[in-house]
């Protein structure tokens, strides 16, 4: 791969972290989307729905990091004649009893145990659930210290792992919860940690669960260090 500047748009360490194992992490530069707002799930009814809206998120967090170029020049690693930014999202995709999909993202704080435990017993106990991912990767020409938007290259992918978890999760709630490993965690737990104790199986990915799925990293890489 070439060594052009890779532009991390996250807040997210965990994806640092992962993204490290693929580049050198002198290459990566961390640009974090100035805005909290994003695009919810909740109106949505089909499974495609969240295909398309999870991609939609992940451009948007590039829109936002070419706005921070545009309004600051020095965001751009100097003397850099293009960059890669890389943006994603991911989310966790239950069923409900009634079939219907629903998104549960981060638990919030205000109800955060109450809120974790709902979810493991209506929806990831005995059963299996989806972690969703959303990638964007676009190879942006630098002119004259600014973004090329004539000539930008953009690849998005989805990937989907399949995550089982055990039947009698209930009797170890309590003692998962003082962890506060599901503090800021899509779905409330991180399977990297304490909560892989309630997973049997999974299926697909398990970087994608951690966060960023490397498989489709490196291939969207290898695609625009070939072009």
């Amino acid at each position: 791969m070439t060594e052009t500047p890779i532009i991390l748009g996250s807040r997210s360490p965990r994806r640092l972290e992962l993204l490290s194992h693929l580049v050198s992490r002198e290459r990566i530069h961390v640009c974090s989307p100035d805005s909290l707002v994003e695009a919810g799930f909740d109106d949505l009814t089909t499974r495609d729905q969240f295909d398309e809206r999870i991609v939609e998120v992940a451009r948007a967090k590039l829109a936002d990091v070419l706005r921070q170029f545009e309004a600051d020049s020095s965001l751009i690693p100097g003397g850099a004649k293009d960059v890669l930014i890389l943006t994603g999202d991911t989310t966790v995709v239950a069923t409900g009893p009634d079939g219907r999909h629903l998104s549960l993202g981060q638990p919030p704080e205000e109800s955060l145990d109450e809120t974790v435990r709902l979810w493991f017993q209506n929806y990831f106990a005995g059963k299996t659930h989806e972690v969703l991912s959303g990638v964007c990767l676009a190879r942006v020409p630098i002119q004259d210290g600014r973004p090329n938007h004539e000539n930008l290259r953009v690849l998005t992918r989805v990937c989907s792992t399949k995550v089982t978890m055990r039947p009698d999760a209930d009797r170890l709630l309590d003692w998962y919860l003082k962890t506060g490993e599901s503090r800021g965690k899509a779905g409330g737990y991180a399977i990297q940690g304490a909560a892989s104790v309630f997973v049997t199986r999974v299926e697909g990915s398990l970087s994608n669960v951690v966060g960023l799925p490397l498989e489709e990293t490196i291939a969207m890489l290898r695609i625009v260090s070939h072009e």
